[in-house]
């Protein structure tokens, strides 16, 4: 049997900061010779973080990239690397994977499929790639692979088995969101059997902008049976053997083959290596992980070190204040309880509760007399006319400004709290409640909220009040306000949204799904509408298959409506698809 010794470095880059992610990798590097790997492989623009966007336009950033590739290159011995990085040549510039071997570049692929739907859009600044080189690495036959390639079935990986590759390395930065999990290991056992080869999926680590890297590295045999498992959420260097038999695959003439010659190491050359099988997280552990994640490297990486958010009393500012002080530690976290004439003593003291539970650092600033002062100036303006909507709206500007003002005073991050129920719908207050660097739950329906509060709850000692999951949801901008009095139940609403928003459903589908009509009508009214406000959100951890943002781009000036439903549309109750549970 032959024997190869892989190590698949789950690690952390961060985007433009080429001379540190290279620092990184050298560390794993080490780590990984030092565990006798024969290989060790890293993620997908490993060099310069992904996803790079428009700086792959800039020559001076491109040209960076290429001399700390050069730079890792003179660094690395016996152990061969695989390192994701962009690369140039006369026919554009490329998502590629360099193979280094003793102080020097021995290959190059090029990504052949490009994604262009989703958060992606490779095929606007990389061009694709057209050769299927193989790379010997100590007698065994391998091929590399990046991110996309390995989602077609009739595509790069079997052209790589064909071209006699034993192994497929599949370098990935694959954004997270809910069920992609299975969905990855599902495919890539698919992969691995159908082909006949062991497919190792190395995936990256961490949080960029609004996405987040899960890790969860994965190594198929050619049974499709799972024999290791990286951490999810977290760095890790995952080391794995994997035997193949004396007699090697096939090589067609027409392979360009590039042999890395070396003998093959003996077992009793290295140590021996534990099972790495991980359990999986459950789906609720898995969705708060990766808001914890994103919120954490949010902040890291844009170089702050404090962040502030406004309590409220409810249960959004609660899980948002349990995920902040989860993340960068609760005595870097300050909550503010901006009470006004319309806050109930409840509401102050579940805040007040909530931060003490956390220990993160509480403070109250009562609105009162700003709300008047406003008030006052606008009297004569608004003098004639019925308190509404601009009144209550007042009250929210203001706890924005001065979430804005701490945030220029002492340097803190302001996380927004709002979550993807209101901010689909517009129930939310431009410079107000959206006001803020960070929105956690932008993409976290409502229903989901009370589930993450509660697992949160009952994976540790309890940090929210009781009273805050079973009092109704309300802005108290107003005397007796309940979210109820503008939308739909959560329970409604949020399976509507999902839908429209995320599937795409037409109208009269949503309505077959068994949601009354109207109910239909005025949400996807309130979705359409509210495009302007969405456009100028903060951006937050992305956790659906389908968030606001740059995974969904409309118009703001669209007077596309779908037709009116039909007034006698029959309703056939039917599968609505997987709806959010209720709170625990």
């Amino acid at each position: 049997m032959r024997t190869l010794r892989l190590a698949l470095a789950q690690i952390d880059p961060i985007v433009g900061d080429l001379g540190g992610n290279v620092t990184l990798m050298r560390r794993y590097l080490t780590k990984a010779e030092r565990a006798g790997a024969d290989i060790a492989v890293f993620p997908e623009l490993a060099i310069t973080g992904y996803p790079p966007e428009d700086l792959v336009c800039k020559p001076a950033f491109v040209a960076e990239n290429l001399r700390q590739l050069k730079s890792l290159a003179a660094g690395v011995g016996e152990t061969a690397v695989v390192a994701g990085f962009v690369d140039r040549s006369d026919r554009g510039i490329h998502n590629a994977a360099a193979v280094l071997w003793r102080r020097g570049i021995r290959g190059i692929y090029h990504k052949v499929r490009l994604p262009n739907y989703g958060v992606f859009d490779e095929v606007r600044t990389f061009t694709p790639g057209e050769r299927y080189p193989i790379f010997v690495v100590r007698g065994v036959q391998i091929g590399v692979s990046i991110c996309e390639d390995a989602w077609i079935g009739d595509g790069p990986v079997r052209a790589l088995a064909r071209a006699g590759a034993e192994i497929v390395l599949n370098i990935n930065a694959s954004p997270y969101h809910m069920n992609k999990s299975f969905e990855r290991q599902v495919l890539f056992r698919q992969r691995a059997r159908e082909n006949a080869i062991y497919f190792a999926y190395l995936q990256t680590v961490g949080g960029q902008d609004e996405l987040v890297f899960d890790g969860d590295s994965l190594v198929h045999d050619p049974t499709g049976r799972l024999i290791a498992r990286g951490s999810q959420f977290a760095e890790d260097l995952l080391l794995v053997d994997i035997e193949l038999p004396d007699k090697t695959r096939k090589i067609p003439r027409t392979t360009e083959l590039v042999s890395l010659s070396a003998p093959p190491k003996r077992p009793a050359e290295r140590p021996e290596l534990p099972q790495r099988v991980r359990r999986a997280m459950d789906p609720i552990e898995e969705v708060y992980s990766a808001l914890l994640l994103g919120t954490r490297d949010y902040v890291r990486k844009n170089g702050f070190t404090t962040c502030v958010l406004g309590l409220s009393g409810g249960i959004d500012s609660s899980l948002t204040a349990a995920i902040a002080a989860d993340a960068i530690g609760a005595e870097n976290v300050l909550g503010v309880s901006m009470p006004s004439p319309y806050s109930s003593p409840d509401s102050l003291e579940d805040a007040k509760e909530l931060a003490s539970n956390l220990g993160i650092d509480f403070a109250v600033i009562p609105i009162n007399d700003a709300f008047s002062s406003f008030l006052d100036t606008l009297a004569e303006p608004f003098a004639g006319r019925e308190a509404d909507i601009a009144e209550e709206n007042l009250q929210s500007r203001i706890r924005g400004t001065i979430l804005m003002a701490l945030s220029n005073k002492f340097g803190h991050l302001v996380l927004a709290t709002g979550n993807k129920s209101e901010l689909a719908t517009g129930y939310s207050t431009l410079y107000g409640d959206m006001a803020g660097g960070f929105a956690v739950l932008k993409d976290v329906p409502k229903t989901l909220v009370y589930e993450l509060a509660g697992w949160r709850n009952a994976s540790g000692p309890t940090a929210i009040p009781e009273r805050v999951f079973t009092k109704p949801p309300t802005a108290e901008l107003r005397p007796g306000q309940l979210d109820t009095d503008s939308l739909p139940p959560y329970e409604q609403l949020d399976p509507i949204l999902h839908a429209y928003v995320e599937e795409d459903r037409p109208l009269a589908h949503i309505v077959r799904m068994g949601f009354p009509a109207d109910a239909v009508r005025r949400v996807v009214q309130m979705v359409d509408q509210s495009e302007y406000k969405r456009r100028q959100s903060p951006p937050g951890v992305k956790i659906t298959s389908r968030a606001f943002g740059k995974d969904r781009r409309l118009p703001i000036t669209n007077r596309f409506r779908e037709r009116t439903l039909p007034s006698r549309t029959k309703i056939v109750p039917s599968d609505p698809g997987p709806r959010p549970r209720r709170p625990r």
